[in-house]
């Protein structure tokens, strides 16, 4: 595939498949991909192009109304791992019109009051669309899980529940790109300290954060649970190492551009005239 580029294709590479082990996936590497930082941001800077015409294709066809498709990128992470640096530097490559950003928190009292995916239907990506869940469902059987937010048989179900909602979204058009950013607990710990070595980051700090960290060994447990449970052949997860920023930002462009270029959009055709458009315009 070239000098400093993917010598594998990060889907596969980076996919979970049977007997799949996080605890086996080093969060430092680099797996796929032969050269170094500098290497890794030419390339995010020279496909970011490629991402934003196939972006602007599937736009096009939602204006024309002809756009059958749409794509829903899933970020879960432990804290500090780069979910918003990939919003920032791969999804905000593209056109803001076309994409649709949710990110879910705690519940509100209303949510509450209806099944835990009820508030997740409301934001799925229509037609044209780039959909982003910063954050997503999977807190139900992740923070559910660890902090025991709900009982076990309900946890239980949620897995099987999940699975039949991805399986109808994905029947229905829309690519799923589930991607969890595995960072190390020693470079989390770096990047919480970072945010308050530094005024201009302070605002990112969440004291919180340090209570999840007591738990990381149940988080990755947990983790594990949700891929044995829901990395299925239509809505597959892809582990990416999140140690280095630069790497983990160029894995999930290709896997955005993979998903794209799935669905195939083409320019929508011109519902005028063309040629008599262009006698009038050059007349007038």
């Amino acid at each position: 595939m070239g000098k400093h580029a993917w010598t594998t294709d990060p889907g596969e590479t980076l996919r979970v498949g049977d007997g799949f082990r996080l605890s086996g996936v080093d969060p430092d590497a680099t797996p796929g991909f032969d050269g170094g930082k500098k290497a890794g941001e030419r390339l995010l800077a020279a496909r970011r192009e490629e991402l934003g015409d196939l972006q602007e294709r599937l736009f096009a066809g939602s204006r024309a109304g002809e756009a059958e498709g749409s794509v829903l990128l899933v970020l879960q992470a432990m804290d500090s791992a780069g979910k918003g640096g990939i919003v920032r530097h791969v999804v905000g490559g593209v056109d803001p019109q076309g994409v649709e950003l949710a990110s879910f928190g705690a519940p509100t009292t209303e949510e509450l009051e209806h099944d835990f995916l009820w508030r997740v239907r409301k934001r799925l990506p229509r037609p044209g669309f780039i959909g982003v869940f910063d954050r997503s469902h999977y807190e139900d059987v992740l923070i559910g899980r660890v902090r025991e937010l709900a009982p076990e048989d309900e946890i239980e179900r949620r897995y099987g529940a999940i699975n039949d909602f991805e399986r109808g979204i994905a029947a229905s058009g829309t690519r799923i790109v589930k991607v969890m950013l595995h960072i190390s607990r020693d470079e989390q710990k770096q990047r919480l300290m970072e945010r308050l070595d530094r005024p201009d980051k302070r605002w990112k700090y969440n004291p919180g954060d340090v209570d999840e960290r007591r738990l990381w060994d149940q988080y990755m447990a947990a983790y594990q649970t949700v891929f044995d449970r829901t990395s299925v052949p239509d809505a597959p997860w892809h582990v990416v190492p999140a140690d280095r920023k630069w790497y983990a930002r160029l894995a999930v462009q290709e896997l955005l551009i993979d998903a794209l270029e799935n669905l195939d959009p083409r320019w929508p055709a011109a519902d005028f005239d063309v040629e008599e458009e262009k006698r009038r315009l050059a007349d007038s």
